[in-house]
């Protein structure tokens, strides 16, 4: 299906449509992790309970990894920008409906709206980019891209703090949804009019609907024990990730029927014949695990070990935040030149701040903890930067764009599975010591450095994959791809 498509002159509009969808794409990752702090308002001010709380949390995150893919494949079919203003309508009116919700049942509800519609957000953004720039300025538009994903999952504790510490207690947790809808209206009006109504090449390919079931159930039962691990008592929830296996295993095996049949696949298969794809693919699920672990544990660290107000605790990871939009602008611009390198470089300071923030728990046991970890979450901050853009841009470049929002689907389908993992297998380290020595710093301690060694993998992939690089110095190098996608071959 990789036809040989005719590009359209560059939109002069194109770096004011990609604040667009940046904006939209800040909230919808914005609201993976400001609501963790909005839990104590949540119970006083709603009367949720763990159930609920849990589900509010979880809900979001598994809605919007079911819909990447489905959302992903119908904008490369009938138009990215119809998906993406849709979805970010659906998002700001579930996230107003949040707001409003006047028992806890209507809040999972719209909760779980409010994720679908972020799921069909998240893919468009990565469609759009690779349909709107060419070689260099789509490094640099993904570097931008980066510098969103990574201060929006920083900035959530500090931003939900700030909101809760001017409402109260009571009405905190109604305006951690509210601070969605002024910027998803402006986004939203101004989509309307600086989106580009690009060309649809499969527009009269059929939707995959019985692969969109399959994948569905498969990513359902792999994530649903996952991000209720710590709600769901006993063993008998792993049961779920044999039916896992054998759903997925289905899945690919109709959508290699598909392809075989000459019919349009959910996601073309052929795409993981890109080693380029593939690997960074499961670099980004890898270092999801590990990375989106870090704020959790933090966070729950300082505020029921240490006593941290949700103000405080968002404050401290603020250099992270800051050090994370430096990183990923410095690396958009020098992944052309340095490719692989500059993610085994990101990856190894990711490792190192943490194990600087491990070490900081050992010596500064106390109150003064945020301010000694200040200087490993800069450290750790610049790391990520320098490896979620680079990496995104690196497992795209080579991707058809016929096929982008499919596999932006893809790949953002692994960061919420990536996640969701890692919480689960740090989470149950943390609260297993926990629970069996009382002690929160050594159970600290042992939850970062099962979310280090997760980031190793990672670095061992990227490693890896280097090597391989600099073994056949003969396999394309990410400049000549991008001089391949200029001259329409892409």
């Amino acid at each position: 299906m990789n036809t040989v498509q005719t590009r359209p002159a560059p939109d002069e509009r194109r770096w004011k449509a990609l604040g667009v969808c940046l904006a939209a794409g800040f909230i919808s990752l914005l609201d993976t992790s400001i609501v963790n702090v909005a839990l104590p308002s949540l119970e006083h001010g709603l009367g949720a309970t763990e159930a609920t709380e849990s589900w509010v949390v979880s809900g979001y995150a598994l809605t919007f990894g079911l819909a990447l893919v489905p959302a992903g494949r119908l904008g490369d079919m009938r138009g990215r920008r119809q998906a993406f203003l849709i979805g970010l309508a659906l998002f700001t009116v579930a996230s107003l409906a949040c707001g409003l919700a006047s028992t806890p049942g209507w809040l999972v509800l719209f909760r779980l709206i409010q994720g679908t519609a972020a799921g069909m957000v998240a893919p468009q953004t990565s469609g759009l980019i690779q349909q709107m720039f060419q070689g260099a300025e789509r490094a640099k538009a993904f570097g931008v891209l980066g510098t969103v994903i990574g201060v929006s999952t920083a900035a959530g504790p500090l931003v939900g703090g700030l909101l809760i510490d001017a409402v109260g207690t009571d009405d905190g947790w109604r305006w951690v949804f509210f601070v969605n809808l002024p910027i998803g209206v402006a986004a939203f009006v101004a989509g309307l009019r600086l989106l580009p109504r690009l060309p649809v090449a499969g527009k009269h390919e059929e939707f995959d609907l019985f692969g969109v079931l399959l994948l569905g159930s498969g990513v359902f039962a792999l994530m649903l024990p996952l991000v209720q691990e710590q709600q769901w008592t006993g063993r008998e929830k792993w049961a779920l990730l044999p039916l896992a296996v054998a759903l997925l295993g289905a899945f690919w095996a109709w959508e290699k029927r598909q392809g075989a049949l000459g019919r349009a696949p959910l996601v073309d298969l052929a795409l993981f014949s890109l080693r380029s794809f593939t690997l960074g693919a499961l670099i980004s699920l890898a270092y999801f695990a590990g990375f989106t672990t870090v704020f959790f544990l933090y966070a729950l660290y300082l505020q029921n070990g240490l006593g941290y107000s949700a103000l405080a605790s968002g404050l401290t990871v603020l250099p992270f935040a800051v050090a994370s939009a430096v990183g990923a602008a410095v690396g958009g611009r020098l992944v052309v030149r340095f490719g692989r390198k500059l993610v085994v470089i990101g990856l190894g300071g990711v490792a190192l701040g943490m194990l600087g923030v491990v070490v900081a728990v050992e010596l500064v046991p106390g109150p003064n903890l945020g301010w000694a970890s200040a200087l490993p979450l800069l450290i750790g901050g610049i790391g990520s930067g320098m490896t979620v853009s680079p990496n995104t841009t690196l497992t795209l470049t080579r991707v058809p764009v016929n096929r982008a929002g499919a596999a932006g689907g893809v790949l953002q389908t692994g960061q919420r599975v990536g996640s969701a993992a890692g919480i689960a297998v740090v989470g149950s380290v943390y609260f297993a010591h926990l629970a069996n020595h009382g002690r929160t710093d050594t159970a600290m301690q042992f939850g970062l450095l099962s979310a280090v060694g997760i980031i190793l993998v990672a670095l061992v992939l990227a490693v890896a994959d280097l090597r391989d690089r600099q073994e056949h110095p003969e396999a394309e190098t990410v400049a000549e791809v991008a001089e391949t996608v200029v001259r329409g071959r892409g």
